[in-house]
């Protein structure tokens, strides 16, 4: 099977490791990094660029294309690759707007009676000015559209929200994505990040993740991406899964189809549980970074039978199963993120590295240069171990981050710390 892969970070490498482990197949990835590389040809050919890569999955008779990004998701990558005849795992644009836009995303949620957080909506900032002042604060600033993580800004006190504001409507810092924003209400709570796959009827779970969006150790500093994550989640019990599944997962797949939204791919839904109960704090319209790269080494099926069976209809007929084990996941990132950071660093240490027990460096921010591998990123390496409980799979992640170098390498401390499952 020829398969490629749309992307080029973390999440792609890991689910391009996940098909190569499954075997019998040819890895494509565009653009790729420096550890897809090491997996098959890369392409270099923006996730943006639609056209492109759809005719180059037409030319190069590609039998399964894995979209990783949002944005090209957003933007109808599905559409038009089904317009084409081209197999493609992924929701089609109508369906992606659940993550491409808040606002679409939370008057769904309000319309069919989902749990989230209280909220309004403006497109006008001096409405938005005055909203905050009656409800003060702590409350939370969305912008509507993609804004690679820097859309939402979580305010503690009434000056930051207006700053928000401010940044994203005024000042247009966010560009189209910040004209309109959502305001909400702060909620108090676990954290958890859930995904599924679902063919638009059946929603069957992804192992369930927890990841570390701040940038510093005890969750202090601004948000990133994933600063790392852990599988299994101890709190997240059988119960409580049944919860998600029957509240939330399965109500919104049924609210997109009363809208005429068949939703297929992995449906990802970031959730709080509040001494209100279970709320929704988000949706993505693909699989979580870095929630991919604990995830796919505790998948035991095959991950591209799943991925056909979403795309057809054919979920049900799939028997998804998980090892019993755990993963942990440190990502190791570029000095100044997630503000400005210098690439071209010189990465060592990475064959070390792949040597301790069920360890893999999934690769983000990287790129081949001169026979080095460099960084060109934020985030530049996922370093994540597998092991029989989490105490066991942290410290095999640890060591092998301690015997990765390059310059400005900094990386979260506390990953996992004191989890035991």
């Amino acid at each position: 099977m020829r398969v490629l892969i749309v992307g080029g970070g973390g999440r792609e490498h890991a689910l391009g490791w996940k098909i190569a482990q499954d075997g019998g197949s040819t890895i494509y990835s565009a653009p790729g990094n420096a550890g897809l590389a090491e997996l098959g040809p890369t392409v270099d050919i923006p996730p943006e660029r639609i056209g492109e890569l759809a005719d180059f999955a037409r030319e190069n008779a590609i039998d399964c294309t894995v979209v990783g990004p949002e944005i090209p998701l957003i933007e109808g990558i599905v559409d038009e690759f089904l317009a084409r005849g081209i197999r493609v795992f992924g929701p089609r644009r109508a369906a992606a707007r659940i993550e491409g836009s808040k606002i679409f995303a939370k008057n769904l949620m309000r319309r069919h009676k989902i749990p989230t957080a209280d909220f309004d909506v403006f497109d006008d900032a001096q409405d938005a000015h005055r909203y905050i002042d009656k409800k003060g604060a702590p409350i939370v600033v969305k912008a509507d559209g993609a804004a690679a993580g820097k859309g939402v800004i979580v305010a503690e006190d009434t000056a930051t929200a207006h700053e928000a504001v401010a940044m994203m409507m005024e000042e247009k810092a966010l560009g189209a994505a910040g004209l309109r924003v959502v305001i909400e209400e702060r909620l108090i709570g676990q954290e958890m990040s859930l995904l599924f796959f679902t063919d638009g009827e059946e929603v069957s779970p992804l192992a369930p993740a927890r990841d570390y969006k701040r940038v510093g150790d005890g969750d202090t500093g601004p948000n990133t991406g994933g600063m790392g994550c852990y599988s299994p989640v101890p709190f997240l019990n059988g119960d409580l899964m049944t919860d998600v599944l029957e509240r939330i997962t399965r109500p919104t797949i049924q609210a997109l189809r009363l809208e005429g939204i068949r939703y297929r791919g992995v449906l990802y839904v970031g959730i709080i549980l509040t001494n209100r109960g279970l709320k929704i704090l988000e949706y993505n319209a693909r699989f979580g970074d870095p929630e991919t790269q604990v995830q796919m080494p505790r998948l035991e099926t095959p991950l591209i039978e799943i991925l056909e069976a979403c795309s057809s209809g054919r979920l049900r007929e799939v028997d998804i199963r998980w090892r019993d084990n755990a993963a942990a996941c440190v990502v190791m990132a570029a000095g100044g993120y997630p503000g400005r950071y210098e690439r071209g660093k010189v990465i060592t240490g990475l064959r070390d590295a792949a040597e301790v027990d069920e360890a893999v460096v999934f690769h983000a921010g990287t790129k081949l240069d001169c026979g080095n591998v460099v960084t060109n990123g934020g985030r530049v390496l996922g370093v994540t171990a597998a092991g029989p409980d989490l105490p066991e799979a942290r410290q095999r992640a640890y060591r092998a981050v301690s015997r990765i170098a390059f310059g400005g390498a900094f990386w979260r401390k506390d990953v996992a710390l004191g989890i035991t499952v």
